[in-house]
C-alpha cells in the first residue's frame, strides 16, 4: 500500500531486455536504504519487487502483464523515475490510498504554466473516465494529485513548484506516456452497484 507522495527522484540505470520481460536495475538511496529481498518499491506508480539491493541501487523484473498495461516499457537507461517505499503501519496517509496496480496510462497533451504553479491536461483512456471526478483524486506516475477538471477523454491537474522540482512530472512533455492509477474505492463501488449487487449483498 502506497501514498503516491513521491520520496525520491531515482534514475534508470540499466535495463535488461528478456524473452517476455525486462530487468530494470534503479538508483535511489533513499527508497534502498533498509530494503531487502522481495520488499517492494513504486516505481512510476508501479509496484515492484525488489530482487538484489546494494550501493544504493536496486534491481527488479518486469513482467509482461506489467509491461503492457503501464509506460515501463518507455524506461530506458538515464530515465528519471518517481520512487516511494511501501507506507508504514500507523504513518500519515498524506495522499490517498494508492496499490501500485497501474490502470491503464495516459498522454501528457498540454502544460500551461502560472507564475506559481502549472496546469497540466492528461489523455483518459475510455475505460477508466468513469472512475475520475472533478476534485477527486488520481495516481499519475506514482503521484498523488487531486483532478482540477474531467471530460470522457482528457483530465487536468495541478502542480505546484514542490510536485515540478521533486517528480518526474516536472519533466514531462506533451506527447510523454505516464501511468494511471484511479481511486480503487470507485471500483470497488461500481462492482458493488453492479449487476450482480442482489447476489453479493446475500
Amino acid at each position: 500500500m502506497f501514498t503516491g507522495i513521491v520520496e525520491e527522484l531515482g534514475e534508470v540505470v540499466a535495463v535488461e531486455q528478456l524473452a517476455d520481460a525486462s530487468r530494470f536495475r534503479l538508483r535511489g538511496p533513499l527508497v534502498t536504504e533498509g530494503a531487502r529481498h522481495g520488499d517492494s518499491i513504486a516505481v512510476n506508480g508501479v509496484c515492484l519487487t525488489v530482487v538484489e539491493t546494494g550501493d544504493g541501487e536496486f534491481t527488479a523484473d518486469v513482467m509482461a502483464e506489467t509491461l503492457k498495461r503501464s509506460s515501463l516499457g518507455a524506461l530506458e537507461t538515464g530515465s528519471r523515475v518517481n520512487l516511494e517505499r511501501p507506507m508504514a503501519v500507523g504513518g500519515r496517509l498524506g495522499g490517498h490510498i494508492v496499490q501500485g496496480h497501474v490502470d491503464g496510462t495516459g498522454t501528457i497533451l498540454e502544460r500551461t504554466p502560472s507564475e506559481h504553479w502549472e496546469l497540466v491536461k492528461v489523455g483518459l483512456p475510455p475505460h477508466l473516465a468513469r472512475y475520475v471526478v472533478e476534485k477527486g483524486s488520481i495516481t499519475v506516475d506514482g503521484v498523488s494529485l487531486t483532478v482540477v477538471e474531467v471530460t470522457d477523454d482528457w483530465f487536468t491537474i495541478s502542480l505546484i513548484p514542490t510536485t515540478l522540482d521533486l517528480t518526474t512530472l516536472g519533466l514531462k512533455q506533451p506527447g510523454d506516456p505516464v501511468n494511471l492509477e484511479v481511486d480503487v474505492i470507485a471500483k470497488y463501488v461500481e462492482r458493488l452497484l453492479g449487476p450482480n449487487a442482489r447476489e453479493n449483498v446475500k
